[in-house]
């Protein structure tokens, strides 16, 4: 996005404060700003009741209409006990509010602790919990929430990085090669799996986006929830060497099956998935990079090591990508 002024330039303290006495919250004046660049997110103290969190989406990245259905998704799920922290219906029964020409929606205050992925119960336990999201997610499609396929997450923002002068000079020509190398071998992955089926995904499913309780896990922020294949939501949650994701693979199945099938063709696209996900993450930071938040928080981006890297991140890719799938156990 590119704006006069970054675009949370006049979300004060004050304002967050205002914007949720607005809504008929009695703030107690304590605020904490949790970790988030894409949107903000504010835990705050509310008078005779337990603290809530304020969720400021970033102005002109949805339309209201996709983030109700983000909001609508995540209340069906909540509704079948399935363990997600829905946005709360607050002045007239409404979830998401404006003030100050800022979108946000309340959520209760939900802890937790990193989900240990080295653990096959644990796997197993969210695997359970990921194949019932999708049985929920495959029951209706997303009308305002875009599809995550080649054309968006890579042909597009490769197009945009290109176009908008920010890799350097020497470095233009290797990466348009590369990428585009890399985009051919997507392509060849869908090929390889056929039409898989579409449903509504999390979409951004890593542990980061997973509480842990002694009652299991719980998931969080929706916010990238898009139109996908199933192994969206599962490839993420693998690391380490190929026989570790084939273990960590199979953990997750085991109980994902209890609720929701799992066509096999969908493992050709994971590092299909996974080389769409780099080329649009290094789109995603030059978009935001009028945002002051985030040349704080990245400051290695847009160097020439940066660009570097990522030419050979995406050599490595073409090259995995036309290794066999992982298969599980």
């Amino acid at each position: 996005m590119t704006s006069a002024s970054p675009p949370f330039s006049d979300l004060s303290p004050d304002c967050v404060l205002d914007a949720l006495d607005s809504v008929g919250l009695v703030c107690d004046g304590r605020l904490l700003a949790l970790n988030s660049y894409e949107n903000r997110v504010y835990q705050v103290g509310i008078e005779d009741g337990p603290p809530l969190v304020a969720k400021f989406y970033r102005p002109a990245r949805w339309t209201d209409a996709a983030i109700l259905e983000e909001h609508v998704f995540v209340q069906e799920l909540a509704e079948r006990e399935i363990p997600v922290v829905a946005p709360l219906p607050l002045r007239d029964s409404d979830t998401l509010h404006s003030f100050n020409g800022y979108r946000f929606a309340v959520y209760p205050k939900q802890g937790g602790r990193a989900p240990e992925l080295d653990d096959p119960a644990t796997l197993e336990w969210m695997g359970r919990f990921i194949g019932r999201i999708h049985a929920i997610g495959a029951l209706r499609p997303f009308d305002a929430r875009p599809v995550l396929d080649a054309a968006s997450f890579g042909d597009e923002p490769a197009s945009w990085l290109l176009a908008n002068g920010f890799l350097p000079d020497d470095l233009v020509q290797a990466y348009r090669s590369v990428v585009q190398q890399a985009l051919d071998g997507v392509r060849r992955c869908y090929e390889r799996a056929g039409d898989v089926a579409l449903l509504r995904l999390h979409g951004d499913c890593h542990c980061g986006n997973v509480l842990w309780t002694d009652s299991g896990p719980h998931f969080v922020d929706f916010d990238d929830s898009r139109t996908g294949p199933a192994i969206q939501d599962l490839w993420m949650l693998l690391s380490g060497e190929r026989a570790d994701m084939v273990r960590q693979l199979s953990d997750l199945l085991a109980g994902y099956e209890d609720f929701c099938a799992f066509d096999a063709r969908e493992l050709h696209l994971i590092e299909a998935l996974r080389t769409l996900r780099l080329i649009h993450y290094s789109a995603w930071l030059a978009r935001r990079w009028d945002d002051p938040a985030f040349p704080a928080a990245f400051p290695w981006f847009n160097t020439q090591r940066y660009w570097q890297d990522r030419i050979l991140e995406l050599r490595e890719q073409i090259a995995l990508m036309d290794e066999p799938p992982l298969w599980p156990a």
